[in-house]
């Protein structure tokens, strides 16, 4: 919250000044409408809280943050406490000075009357829409108690989903990235090195040697040059990839590689059936619940799928049958539990059970990947060094025979 010193007139004509405290000027422009008067000129008034809030812009609010508030507030409704107190509670616990601001700004919604999905809402950059939607579900039915629980278990199971496929390719890029820095440097300081010696003796260089006596040379004098346009090909590629050319051909991409590619299916199948589960099960409308879900799965072609599924809900027709057209990128599998909870009139359960079962898949896939990523990253350091080994001491093979 801000607070604002304007001047106003009224319709009479007759201009008078006051102090509010708003979210923004466009919010103290409508309340001030509202009374049927007119602002001539606003300023802010830098408070110690504002101070506060724009020192803790530097912060952010964690994941596991989320999932902690979620799952502490609603413990807490479930023992009976108010909303307002418990929200103070949490206010006071946390030690992240933005979470603190955050709350303390929804305890003023609250207080003000507004409902606790409504206060949520005037932070969409720290809560997504999923925490949202679910905390107005849960305010509608009268179980915001439970709806929160169940937020908090979504979230978590998606923040440890994301953390597992991470985790599996954190090790290749590590090696990867400590290899192509120990080649520069050898390229940079032993490879001249050797390179003046063969010159020297005039002996005669295999063709792996001169390739690897070129790139020395490029990184030597040019390498600066190298690294910019390197940098700028990067720029170029991140750029493109943003766009909505490049994120189809880069999400199309993905699902064509090896063993990445049934991964990064089975990972949005999982995340669209436990955010749907989620959703329906709190007692979201179908339609919004899918669109929910199409802002949480990251790949554009899955995107693509949710988006007909919603279009064809809104004609009568069943999600199933779209996800089942659709099971080149969603598995077969996904589309048949969701035709049996549409018949039976539990989807949430069946999407629930096909969450977990693709959850506990990716799991044990991404301890595999782990373990045959390993002897793979070794054959491919093992190639490299022999290659190198082999154009450096042909050479001096060659030159000892000749003796």
């Amino acid at each position: 919250m801000s607070h604002f010193i304007f001047k106003a007139k009224k319709p009479s004509g007759e201009t008078y000044s006051g102090e509010k405290d708003a979210a923004d000027r466009y919010e103290l422009y409508r309340m001030v409408r509202e009374s049927g008067d007119e602002i001539v000129a606003v300023t802010e008034k830098k408070t110690k809280l504002s101070l506060h809030m724009n020192i803790s812009l530097f912060s952010r609010v964690k994941t596991i943050e989320k999932i902690n508030f979620a799952r502490n507030l609603g413990a807490m409704l479930e023992a009976g406490l108010a909303l307002s107190r418990a929200l103070s509670v949490l206010e006071r616990q946390t030690r992240n000075k933005k979470m603190q601001n955050i709350l303390r700004g929804v305890i003023e919604e609250v207080a003000k009357g507004t409902t606790f999905s409504d206060a949520l809402a005037k932070y969409p950059k720290v809560f997504p829409q999923i925490f949202i939607s679910m905390a107005h579900a849960g305010e509608q039915s009268g179980t915001l108690a439970e709806s929160l629980k169940l937020t908090a278990t979504q979230m978590d199971n998606s923040y440890a989903l994301e953390r597992r496929v991470r985790g599996a390719l954190i090790y290749p890029a590590i090696i990867l990235t400590v290899m192509t820095i120990i080649a520069v440097l050898m390229f940079i300081f032993v490879v001249p090195t050797l390179m003046k010696t063969f010159t020297d003796l005039n002996v005669q260089l295999p063709l792996t040697t001169r390739i690897v006596l070129g790139v020395s040379t490029v990184i030597e004098h040019y390498g600066l040059l190298v690294l910019i346009g390197i940098f700028a090909l990067a720029g170029l590629i991140f750029w493109w990839r943003r766009t909505s050319t490049g994120k189809r051909f880069d999400h199309f991409l993905i699902l064509k590689l090896p063993v990445l590619g049934s991964l990064v299916q089975e990972v949005n199948a999982a995340r669209t059936a436990r955010t749907l589960s989620s959703l329906l099960s709190a007692g979201v409308d179908v339609v919004e619940s899918i669109q929910i879900t199409s802002e949480v799965v990251q790949n554009v072609r899955f995107r693509a799928v949710l988006s007909r599924a919603k279009d064809a809900i809104k004609k009568g027709d069943l999600m199933s049958k779209v996800f089942s057209a659709g099971d080149n990128l969603y598995p077969i599998f996904l589309s048949e539990m969701m035709s049996v909870g549409e018949e039976t009139g539990k989807i949430g359960e069946m999407l629930l059970g096909v969450a977990k079962y693709y959850e506990d898949d990716i799991e044990i896939k991404t301890k595999d990947m782990s373990t045959i990523v390993e002897p793979v990253l070794m054959v491919i350091i093992a190639a490299a060094v022999g290659f190198f080994a082999v154009s450096m001491i042909s050479p001096i093979y060659s030159l000892v025979s000749a003796m």
